[in-house]
């Protein structure tokens, strides 16, 4: 397509705009940072070792001594060993996958634990209903805990829900309906309840908290760097705009004193020179998607107000760059079209990892450049043949 004023430009893929701030914010409020759900991560991962070691504890140091204590006593014992033996291996699979940042299978581990809990109340039999033999009372509640682990609170009750009604069932079964026996049965379930429900719900309170505060926290100091970034590309813009007018007040000023002769090539190129480097730092805050291919067209617009014929080639999609590659792509040829003569062509091609910009014009009389250079991590290159002049400009991703 061609510009306003004539300079021919073939652009590639067309580019997409950029986000406005407003939508950003809401973007970035709809979801936490990552930092915010690393600090979360850690805080269920502190709850996640508390609850293991407290069913582990509970299972090896409190109901297998009691089980070993009752032994043949119970009705069943083969019944009551068994189960504690595969809440043993459900607790270390679902333990292994909670420290390694997973979650257990609830749902088939969950109907596991109710059968255990049914078959051990049986097998421990009337004599050891209320004793700690009958180990589920107390135990299996944490293993619950375990395999529900961040799921909804609403799972865990029903889980201790189908606790109590197994063990309320085994209550009238066995005729322990006595009101000792049943405030007895009361009190368990509610003792043995409470505590892992507190834990459960204690967790996810705590890991939602801790993910809100690093979530604002985040926030904050995301606000104070781009506020610091603000201040110092307005900073930096003052500096480089103080020396651009510098160098235009100069020109002029030896204009208007009669020390510089318009007609001199070198004044009209210091000139041009100075009126491109301004038109492009001006162009450096405008709000568009292509920012290097807009201040590059600034000065090609500049160049062709001054006579001289210029096509743009835009082949690509280029990533965003910041301010200093862009200056450090853009310069050199800005300098370089202040000197052309005769006709320019400007050429952009552009990837993801890497940009190229390079301008081409006759060549003529007047200072060289290096032949390298440039700050890294922009490449900067000039030849010359006696027929053509060659000024590169390439910048990649390291």
């Amino acid at each position: 397509m061609a510009s306003e004023s004539g300079t021919a430009v073939t652009a590639g893929p067309a580019l997409r705009p950029l986000p406005r701030p407003r939508e950003a914010t809401r973007s970035a409020a709809a979801t936490a940072p990552p930092e915010a759900h690393a600090v979360a991560d850690a805080s269920d991962g502190g709850a996640r070792i508390a609850a293991i070691v407290i069913a582990a504890a509970w299972h090896l140091a409190v109901a297998l001594p009691a089980v070993l204590r009752a032994g043949p006593g119970m009705a069943v014992p083969a019944v009551v060993a068994a189960g504690w033996l595969v809440t043993t291996l459900v607790g270390v699979g679902a333990a292994l996958r909670l420290l390694r940042g997973g979650l257990p299978a609830a749902g088939p581990l969950a109907a596991a634990l109710l059968v255990v809990d049914a078959a051990v109340v049986a097998g421990a039999g009337e004599r050891f209903l209320f004793s700690t033999a009958n180990w589920v009372w107390g135990g299996l509640a944490w293993f619950f805990l375990l395999v529900l682990w961040r799921r909804p609170v609403r799972w865990l009750l029903v889980m201790l829900a189908a606790h109590g009604t197994i063990a309320l069932a085994a209550v009238v079964l066995y005729g322990a309906t006595g009101p000792a026996d049943l405030s007895r049965a009361a009190m368990y379930l509610y003792g043995t309840s409470t505590l892992p429900v507190a834990v459960f719900v204690g967790a996810a309170a705590l890991t939602a908290q801790a993910r809100d505060r690093a979530a604002t926290a985040a926030a904050t100091l995301a606000v104070a760097a781009e506020q610091a970034a603000a201040e110092r590309a307005r900073t930096e813009r003052q500096a480089r705009l103080a020396l651009v007018s510098g160098t235009a007040e100069e020109v002029l000023a030896e204009l208007a004193a009669g020390d510089a002769d318009p007609a001199d090539p070198a004044v009209r190129r210091r000139a041009v020179l100075a009126a491109a480097r301004l038109r492009r730092l001006i162009a450096e805050s405008d709000d568009v998607p292509d920012a290097l291919l807009h201040e590059l067209r600034a000065a090609a617009d500049l160049a062709e107000r001054n006579g001289l014929p210029i096509d743009l080639v835009s082949v690509g999609t280029p990533p965003e760059l910041p301010v200093e590659i862009r200056r450090g792509l853009a310069d050199p040829l800005t300098a370089a079209l202040a000197a052309a003569e005769g006709w320019a062509r400007l050429t952009v091609v552009a990837g993801p990892d890497e940009v190229v910009v390079s301008l081409v014009t006759p060549d003529h009389d007047g200072p060289d450049e290096p032949t390298t250079g440039g700050d890294w991590p922009v490449e900067h290159l000039h030849e010359r043949d006696g027929e053509i002049r060659w000024t590169q400009t390439r910048w990649r991703r390291t």
